[in-house]
């Protein structure tokens, strides 16, 4: 059995390290970064910090060169899902299923355009790239997987996969409806991820620092009166996520504070910007995700056009 993980940046190497680690499956790993690539075909994966270990995969940056797969695992950027599901849309065929594990919502739609059988994930665990071949492990904790509902993937689909993962050392439980597990995320994900990054502040310092302590607070609240107006029981309370990254050992910076120190383009619209938008259409106020969205909109705008600085 093969598996493919595109996009093996810093959640993507996660999985990829552990499930070439198990040795149950054949990994493949995918990503443009070809420096990165090329470092884990020769010396293999790295993973340091909450685990300490090396993997054995393949890797390339050339579309060409990977093989049929039973099962993809994206774990691009949001705003790269469609560009890279396209490039390798090929290797999956009526028998394969893709499971996005990335943050926010609406990855699952796009990856269905080129893919017959979806799965929606969410995970927790997080990290950070250190160098090519080496990928810094922040936090641990659970991925949630479940059938994508408009492609009617197969829970023996969703299962196998979970048990894959889980018995890598990626704990993963397989639901009927993972919405619940992907909106506690996104909405932990919407409040600390643009606060983190419009303030420049740590997860754990923007937890314990009350005026922004609170905001967590305040743009978890709009996330969850959107998620109750939809009928979508969240799978536990995102305060308890914000807690458990702010008790994480060391100084996790959230995806998005990396993008900006980068002055990389966000997955706002996925996170802010998908609550605003489900809030508009099912009459909820959401002026806090509203503003969140537009000032990283702002940030991001202000790296591309200085002359308006």
């Amino acid at each position: 059995m093969k598996v493919c993980v595109v996009g093996c940046g810093a959640v993507g190497s996660l999985f990829a390290a552990h499930l070439a680690k198990a040795g149950e499956v054949e990994v493949w790993a995918y990503d443009v970064w070809k420096e990165h690539t090329d470092a884990i075909q020769k010396n293999g994966l790295r993973l340091s910090g909450a685990a300490d270990f090396a993997a054995r995969l393949n890797a390339t940056s050339d579309v060409k060169a990977l093989p049929r797969c039973d099962y993809g695992i994206v774990a691009t950027k949001a705003i790269h899902t469609r560009d890279a599901v396209a490039q390798v849309a090929h290797i999956f065929d009526d028998n394969s299923a893709v499971c996005s594990v990335q943050n926010g919502v609406g990855n699952e739609e796009i990856i269905a355009e080129n893919v017959k059988y979806v799965i929606r994930g969410t995970t927790f665990p997080a990290g950070h790239p250190i160098g090519p071949g080496h990928i810094g492990y922040d936090i641990k904790g659970d991925t949630w997987v479940g059938p994508f509902e408009p492609t009617n993937t197969s829970m023996s689909k969703v299962e196998e996969l979970a048990g894959l993962m889980t018995r890598s050392g990626m704990n993963t439980i397989a639901l009927k409806d993972a919405r619940g597990a992907q909106w506690t995320k996104l909405i932990f994900n919407a409040s600390t991820n643009p606060v983190g990054a419009l303030t420049l502040l740590h997860h754990g310092a923007a937890t314990r620092f009350e005026p922004t302590g609170q905001l967590f607070n305040d743009l978890i609240a709009e996330g969850e009166a959107v998620a109750k107006s939809m009928g979508i029981a969240l799978h536990g309370d995102p305060r308890q996520l914000v807690q458990k990254g702010a008790g994480a050992p060391g100084k996790h910076r959230a995806s998005m504070l990396q993008d900006v120190l980068a002055k990389r383009q966000t997955e706002v619209d996925f996170m802010n910007g998908a609550i605003a938008r489900w809030g508009e259409k099912f009459g909820v106020p959401t002026p806090l995700n509203k503003a969140m969205c537009e000032l990283i909109k702002g940030l991001e705008h202000s790296w591309k056009d200085p002359d308006d600085i």
